[in-house]
């Protein structure tokens, strides 16, 4: 039987498969595609937007690199490892089709920046970043079986949970739905999953077109909806505001795609053939829980949303960090009671979020008076600093912050990458997913208080580079502050942080006055 067997092989069931493996689980993917290439996993139809977010979960497990490879990123992405300052950063994005610009944003604005070797933005496609993932996944020793659908759910007892495909069962202590948003492991389950319809029906196809010039390149908002010419040829996006009446139920025809884009474009474009074409809605609906039992859910099988703005990948990969070394800490059993809880409670927030961010981009973009005054209001906010930098926090993932019971400003956040002035990075630091106590304080004060943890909690003592004015940080394994404290940090303090967070009791002698 294995510690945890996760459905779906995608970015966000790998991602957690990956947090797993490093901390010692044995675990099993099952993945109902048989191969993993796929026409629409590669560009430019599998083109995704990795936030800064995602990006700086590849850096801290050490898969920056490769992704950079795989994406075809070379040179200078970010910062250099030395330097001082950040090069200029990657950015882009946009809200309802009206593009930021990035000259706009108030990099003072964004909370507690520090350089860092990864970029704020990252393009790539879908089959890049499952490779990646699949290679670090095979060397930390899990196990995918391709081929398999998962037909039934069931439970062992108390301890054990089954799931079923055809003859075969494959039971494990713990099972985790990574599925999509037709997420079989959801309904088996019977999560409760609600939300709101669909405005609109998406297209996206490569196509041979006859005059192409017609189109005009970029987002075009118009009064009959929405269209998209990218770069790569002959690639078109469209949104149709049916109210989602031609969704992937069924397979749209050369004939029926020339027709929606005549009308949402106000153009007689004529395409000469259609290569590949794939539909979507925005069909926004969550589950209230994200855990069951001894069954969890992360990505789009717990959310599903518009693919505006490129969230969902994003949010997924959120999914899979949050709760792999709180599910790694309970298989082990050393999590602290209710650790597994702080999962629904941490990540359902930002996937509410970000549905309400999906529905509000759908809202702006509707063929209607109503709507065509909002794009107004928008296009003027966008054009201050404090619109466009309010939007670019929203894109990049710097918005998010846990609610962790502490007033300090940055417990919650995604921890900056302090350099320390032995040359190492905080991204160094935790590729082996262990959380880190970055100790800056000249006494070093909290070094007898991490004694004899360390399988649980790297220690590292300097001084950084820039320390923001802290002593003391403690990072959890997925990036987060649990606790930070001032130039003289309380040991007491830390320890309950450490105590609330890694399950470590508090000791008397463990403590440096």
């Amino acid at each position: 039987m294995h510690d945890v067997v996760i459905v779906g092989a995608g970015p966000v069931g790998l991602s957690l498969a990956c947090e797993l493996g490093l901390a010692g689980c044995s675990v099993l993917v099952l993945e109902r595609e048989p191969e993993p290439r796929s026409p629409l996993r590669v560009a430019p139809l599998g083109m995704r937007g990795l936030s800064a977010a995602s990006v700086g979960a590849f850096y801290r497990r050490g898969m920056l690199p490769p992704l950079l490879a795989a994406a075809g990123v070379h040179g200078d992405s970010g910062a250099s490892p030395d330097a001082d300052e950040p090069s200029p950063p990657r950015r882009g994005g946009h809200f309802a089709g009206m593009m930021l610009d990035p000259a706009k944003i108030d990099d003072s604005a964004l909370p507690f920046r520090l350089p860092t070797p990864a970029p704020e933005l990252l393009m790539t496609d879908l089959e890049a970043v499952e490779t990646v993932l699949s290679e670090q996944a095979s060397k930390l020793g899990v196990e995918v079986k391709r081929g398999v659908t998962v037909s039934a759910v069931s439970r062992n007892g108390e301890n054990a949970v089954v799931a079923h495909a055809g003859a075969d069962a494959y039971a494990a202590r713990w099972l985790v739905g990574c599925d999509g948003g037709r997420s079989t492991v959801r309904r088996l389950a019977g999560f409760d999953f609600g939300g709101t319809e669909p405005q609109f029906t998406g297209y996206v196809m490569r196509a041979a077109i006859a005059d192409p010039e017609k189109l005009r390149p970029g987002f075009n908002l118009t009064p009959t909806g929405m269209y998209i010419r990218m770069p790569a040829e002959g690639h078109v996006g469209m949104m149709d505001f049916d109210g989602g009446a031609f969704d992937r139920s069924q397979q749209p025809t050369r004939a029926h795609l020339q027709a929606v884009l005549r009308r949402v474009s106000g153009t007689d474009v004529t395409l000469d053939d259609v290569h590949l074409a794939s539909t979507f809605t925005d069909r926004a609906m969550q589950t209230t829980t994200y855990r069951q039992g001894r069954i969890l859910l992360a990505g789009d099988a717990a959310h599903i949303h518009s693919p505006l703005g490129g969230q969902g990948l994003n949010t997924g990969i959120g999914d899979a960090m949050n709760l792999g070394w709180k599910l790694a800490a309970t298989v082990h059993g050393y999590a602290p009671d209710g650790l597994l809880d702080t999962y629904t409670r941490e990540r359902h927030p930002i996937g509410a979020g970000v549905l309400d961010w999906s529905r509000a981009q759908v809202a702006a973009m509707k063929p209607d008076p109503h709507a065509q005054a909002i794009q107004a209001v928008v296009r003027d906010l966008i054009g201050t600093r404090d619109g466009t930098t309010y939007m670019f926090e929203k894109l990049s993932g710097s918005w998010i912050r846990y609610d962790l019971g502490s007033g300090h400003p940055l417990a919650g956040r995604s921890a900056p990458d302090f350099h320390l002035e032995d040359g190492s990075r905080l991204g160094d630091l935790m590729q082996d997913g262990r959380g880190v106590v970055l100790d800056f304080s000249v006494d070093r004060r909290l070094h007898g208080s991490t004694m004899g943890w360390e399988g649980r909690i790297r220690y590292a003592a300097g001084a950084a580079r820039d320390d923001l004015g802290l002593g003391a940080v403690l990072v959890r394994p997925d990036g987060v502050i649990a606790w930070a404290g001032d130039r003289s940090p309380d040991p007491q303090a830390f320890e309950r942080a450490a105590g609330l967070w890694f399950g470590i009791p508090r000791t008397a002698d463990t403590v440096t006055a």
